[in-house]
């Protein structure tokens, strides 16, 4: 299934999505969540299962989308998880672990969100296609080989990054956590329709320019693994979302450097997961 969370006529609910229609499985049973965090908590994925045949429909262009998970309980990002990425980034040596930091919950951001560029500054402004993983339940020392039983679905996330603060701080937090600086959706693509989260293309297009175009076969470290790592230190729950690196064709990387700014819009697909799409725009409260 492709579980979308979004909004109509003023009231935020699930959906399933069916072509391009929404089963408005909120609808059919008001008493469910209206976050996908919150439904992976309570009553589960299977909920929903039922209710599509009989829900009402509704125009998937007539609603809009909400981030799947409004307020993760924990966002987890990995770095230089492609070596091609970190060839790009300067860097001759891959690393030994996974590279893991946090953004910030705040940042969340909805397909079709405006991402703001701050000012006077920074102006490093760069994107990040990832494919992004959301925990379904509890998992604690998790072996490599049980891990994707753990995985509730897929979404796309775009790791927005404000590369000078980034590089200010010894640690990626304060230049990865900024406010809409987390766009993650277009919807959760439940994990039965991903048989293997490793064989999946990502391509990232700035205002219609190809800037992108990996495959996350490529990963360093895999889903299974990251997953294995994460949990040996620390409990994952549902609802957890873990952005897992992006491929090479980063703006830092381009000569010149190819930030995006106001009027661009940033445009990212993977297979099976859908398109997540962002115009960029000067801060409104700057």
């Amino acid at each position: 299934m492709k579980i979308a969370r979004f909004t109509e006529q003023g009231r935020t609910r699930l959906g399933v999505v069916v072509g391009d229609q929404l089963a408005d499985v909120g609808s059919a049973r008001p008493d469910l969540p209206t976050d996908i965090g919150a439904l992976l908590e309570g009553p589960g994925i299977a909920a929903l299962a039922a209710l599509v045949d009989t829900a009402p429909r509704l125009a998937l262009a007539a609603v809009t989308l909400e981030a799947p998970v409004a307020r993760p309980p924990e966002f987890l990002a990995i770095g230089l998880n492609y070596a091609l990425h970190i060839a790009e980034s300067g860097r001759t040596e891959a690393p030994k672990v996974p590279v893991v930091f946090n953004k910030q919950a705040t940042c969340i951001n909805r397909h079709g969100g405006d991402i703001h560029i701050p000012a006077p500054a920074p102006d490093m402004i760069d994107y990040e296609g990832e494919l992004g993983v959301v925990i379904g339940r509890t998992a604690k020392r998790v072996k490599a080989a049980d891990a994707l039983d753990y995985v509730a679905g897929y979404l796309i996330v775009n790791d927005v990054s404000v590369r000078d603060w980034q590089r200010a701080s010894a640690t990626m937090t304060m230049g990865k956590s900024w406010d809409t600086h987390g766009p993650t959706g277009p919807w959760l693509t439940t994990a039965d329709e991903v048989p293997d989260p490793q064989k999946l293309s990502i391509k990232t297009w700035v205002s219609g320019d190809l800037r992108q175009n990996g495959n996350t076969e490529h990963m360093i470290f895999p889903v299974a693994t990251l997953i294995e790592h994460l949990s040996t230190a620390f409990t994952l729950l549902p609802g957890t979302i873990i952005a897992t690196g992006t491929p090479e064709g980063v703006g830092m990387a381009m000569k010149p450097p190819g930030f995006i700014k106001a009027g661009d819009t940033v445009r990212i697909e993977i297979d099976g997961l859908g398109v997540l799409e962002n115009p960029v725009v000067a801060d409104p409260g700057a």
